[in-house]
Formats: C-alpha cells, structure tokens, sequence
C-alpha cells in the first residue's frame, strides 16, 4: 500500500540536493516465438488479439522441466543488435548468456537466463529534448538480451499485492518473452529538469523501437517497461547519495511524477538527519506516490555464471553492417523533418513531443487526416479524457479511429460537437467511429427541408427577430439558429443553418 511520507517542496529539494538519476527500459521483442523455445510469444503482433488463457502459450523450456534444453532465437537476437545500433552502442562480437539465481514462482527454473558481463550492446549515447528545445545527452552502458518472468496474480486482499493476500495464481505464458534491458550510465546536471528528462528518455526509447518494428511498445500492457534509479547528492559535496530503484513504471506520465516524487520524498528525510534505505520501491498510480518493496540486491546475490547450455553470440561483421544500414532516421531528425512537413510551430511541435503524442500524429496523418486536425484531436479532446482517467491518450483511441473522426467531421456528417460524442463511444468500446454514430444515432441532418421546417418554426415563435434580420441586423440570426440547433438535438450543420434562415428572411 501507498505511504503517507513527508514531502519537501520540489524547489527548495533541487536548491538542496542534485538529483543523480539512471533507467532500466526493458522493451518486450515481438518475434512469433519465446527467447529460448518455439512457444508462442503473447507479446507478438499476431498475439496481441488473441485470446490468452493463462498457462496455455508454453513448453518444457517455459517451465525448466528435466531435460529440456534452451535454443537461442535468431530474430530476437537481430531485434537487440538493431536496438543497440539505434541506442548508438558498440556491438559486441562475441557475447554470452548467464544465469541469473533467484528464487520466485513465477521464475519455474529458479533462474533466469540473462547477460551479465558480456552483453550484445555496450556504450551507446542518445540524445533527448525537453520543453524550450533544451537538448541532454544520455550515455548508454549496455543493452542485453534476457527472458521475461512469468505473471503473479495475488488473489484476496485490497491491494492485489502479495502482501494480505490469501493465495497467488502462476501465469507462465510470459516467461520466456524476449527482453532487451536498456541500462543507462549515471545521469546527472538535469536539475530542476529531472523529471522532464526521465519522461523524454523514456518516450524517446519508445519512439527508437517503434520506428525499429521490434515491439508493440504498449507501456500499459507492459511491452515496455520502465525502472527509474533516483538518487541526492548534497549540493557541493561531490558524493552520490543512497539510491532507490521504483520498479514497472508504466506510463510517460508516471515517470515524470515518480522522479519528481522520489526526489521530495528523499529530499524531506535527508534534511530531517534520516538515511536512504537502498530497495526496490512500487509506484501507484492512483496517489502518485511509492512505497518500499525490497532490500535492493547487487550482482554477486545473483550468483551469476556463464548459461553453460547456450553457446556465445557471435554476430558477424556482414550481418551487423546490414542491419545498420537499414536503421531508420534518427529520432531528432525525424523530428526535424515532421515539423516542417506538418507546417507546425515550434510551439505546438513541442507541445506534441512533451505529450509523448508524435507517434501518434504521425499514423493518423498516414491515415488520411490533416496534420492540424490530427494534432487538435490529440492535442484536445482525447488529452482531455486522458487526463480526467489519469491515463496515457494513446491508450485510448487509435490513430485509425482518430483520423476516421476528423474524415467524418470533415464531410460534414458530423458536427464538432457529435464528434465527440463519437469519441466517447469509441473509447466507451461501442465499435469504430461508423460503428457508433449509426448506433447512437449521431449522423447531421443534411435534409434542407427538415432544417426548413426547424427554422419556420422557430421564426414563428420569435416574429421580431424575423424583422430585425430584414432590417439588416443579422446577428439576430443567432436566437434562431440555437432553437434550431436545440431542436435538431445539435444534429445540423450550424453554418448551414444560418445560411436557410438569411433566405428565408430576404426571400
């Protein structure tokens, strides 16, 4: 459960102490099949819509049953020399697989294979942009490859967490779904912009793997992954403090509050004369706070050593070439050339990178909307109903179904206004956008006679304004056109409206 912890205020905490962060990405690879066996990976496109009942998508190698031996997978290997390539790292020419030793019962071997010190990427650098085109270079300490645990549900309780519980439920269809760690070197010098950076880091490995094709990236499913280490060091001290490590950060918007929250929370118990305990700490989303998880192990309580089943990874130097060339633009680049294709302001450009949203403007524009309609879309209504559920937009709608919206709007078969009774529904699961406005009936009124009769009928009911109209002041026209508008149940045209009510007055 969620802690009540004393917080100093963020300023007089950044005018104290310099935050000194780092991040575990961990990005879900979606290859038909698992890391080490020829399971099905639920994290795969072809998967994602299927339905998954639990133990189902499994094999001997899932559950580490006697005599079952580990097979590496050839694609998931170029996913992560891609990513590395991406991430601007060197590529190693041989690497090695090692078990980590742990014991969980969603782990059946009681270890899970991963890299250690022989990694298939290492020392990499990206660049990311905050608000005001303030740029921070990232340094990347390794990339590796590892398998995904399986899935506890803890049953009973009020806090779904183990503790309380009066059993747990073993998932294994995602053990052994090919991983990529992302480790980034010690981050310091972002200040007061610390949170802003973690949040562009993260969007930006978001938007590196989207553009690769090598995962569905959806952070609420857990496609991707976030470990946010944040740590204080007294202003002038030249000592790194004790850090914290907030596990399964699952949203651009909570890496940005968990930051900014581990750094008033830590900040209040230092000046206090209290110490950092070093843990794991969970994130909830609901109060926006952390709460302590466990003590945080180092590398020696895993008892690493070398996966003595799998022989090392030694990508040639043809094959490393061919997958750099056929990398996609950079991210800065890419953004670079969307500002000016899209004719956007550095304002509203920026606006769209610090929402985390330039994916997907991006695909409603390929969609067939315009890049203005696209961004008020997102930028707008759907950002809107995203903040009042406190959830990413992009977890809401689809691109598809944003651009079928601004098609609708733009034909004239819907108002602003049923528009976003569209949305609604589609969000509401109703169906696509078709789908609910033929359901709920939405469609304007383009029946002139209709509109006639409409129109007559207020005019009766308001003589007067019919006289001022012909004396020429047409602003008048406004009474009507809201009792018209009130009538057709806001299912008409309102510039058409306006238009029959001037030809029935100077008729």
């Amino acid at each position: 459960m969620s802690t009540n912890a004393e917080l100093m205020d963020f300023e007089k905490a950044i005018e104290l102490f310099e935050p000194v962060l780092g991040f575990e990405v961990h990005v879900e690879l979606n290859t038909n099949t698992k890391m080490f066996s020829d399971a099905p990976n639920p994290a795969s496109s072809q998967a994602e819509s299927a339905t998954q009942e639990p133990n189902t998508m499994i094999t001997p190698v899932c559950l580490g049953l006697p005599g079952s031996l580990p097979v590496v997978n050839e694609q998931a290997v170029k996913f992560s020399i891609s990513l590395g390539l991406a991430l601007g790292c060197e590529i190693a020419s041989s690497s090695r697989f090692a078990r980590k030793n742990y014991f969980y019962p969603d782990l059946a071997k009681n270890y899970q294979i991963s890299q250690y010190d022989e990694p298939i990427a290492h020392d990499g650098e990206i660049e990311v942009e905050i608000a005001g085109g303030k740029t921070f270079k990232i340094e990347i300490e390794r990339a590796h490859m590892e398998e995904d645990a399986g899935k506890l549900t803890h049953v009973g309780g009020s806090t779904g967490r183990i503790q309380g519980a009066d059993y747990s439920l073993v998932d294994y269809n995602r053990a052994g779904v090919p991983l990529v760690e992302i480790v980034t070197k010690i981050i310091q010098g972002t200040n007061e912009n610390a949170p802003e950076v973690g949040k562009a880091y993260v969007a930006t490995i978001r938007e590196i793997v989207l553009a690769l094709g090598i995962s569905e990236a959806r952070m609420e499913r857990g496609n991707l992954r976030c470990d946010a280490n944040v740590s204080l060091s007294p202003r002038g001290s030249g000592k790194l403090g004790t850090r914290t490590e907030t596990k399964n950060v699952n949203s651009l918007r909570s890496v940005d509050r968990a930051v900014r929250y581990e750094i008033q929370r830590q900040a209040a118990i230092i000046a206090a004369g209290g110490t950092i305990v070093q843990e794991t700490r969970h994130w909830h989303e609901d109060t926006g706070t952390t709460s302590p998880g466990r003590p945080k192990s180092d590398a020696d309580d895993y008892r690493y050593f070398p996966e003595p089943d799998l022989l090392p990874v030694e990508p040639s130097a043809s094959l490393i070439q061919e997958l750099k060339n056929a990398l996609p633009e950079a991210p800065a680049k890419r953004r670079s050339r969307l500002k000016a294709d899209w004719g956007f302001s550095e304002l509203e450009f920026q606006d769209v990178v610090n929402a985390g949203l330039l994916n997907e403007i991006e695909q409603t524009v390929q969609a067939g909307a315009s890049p203005a309609q696209s961004r008020k879309w997102w930028m707008g209504e759907v950002s809107r109903i995203a903040n009042a559920k406190s959830v990413d937009p992009s977890t809401l709608v689809s691109p598809k179904s944003v651009a079928e919206i601004v098609k609708l709007t733009e034909s004239g078969e819907l108002t602003d206004r049923l528009a976003r009774q569209a949305l609604e529904g589609v969000i509401a699961g109703e169906g696509t956008p078709t789908e609910v406005v033929a359901k709920r009936g939405l469609k304007v009124v383009s029946d002139d006679g209709a509109l006639i009769a409409a129109i007559d009928e207020a005019l009766k009911s308001q003589p007067d304004v019919l006289e001022k109209i012909k004396s020429g002041k047409i602003q008048a026209a406004g009474a009507i056109i809201g009792d018209v508008m009130k009538a057709m149940q806001g299912k008409a045209d309102a510039a058409r409206v306006r238009e029959l009510i001037l030809e029935r007055a100077t008729g």
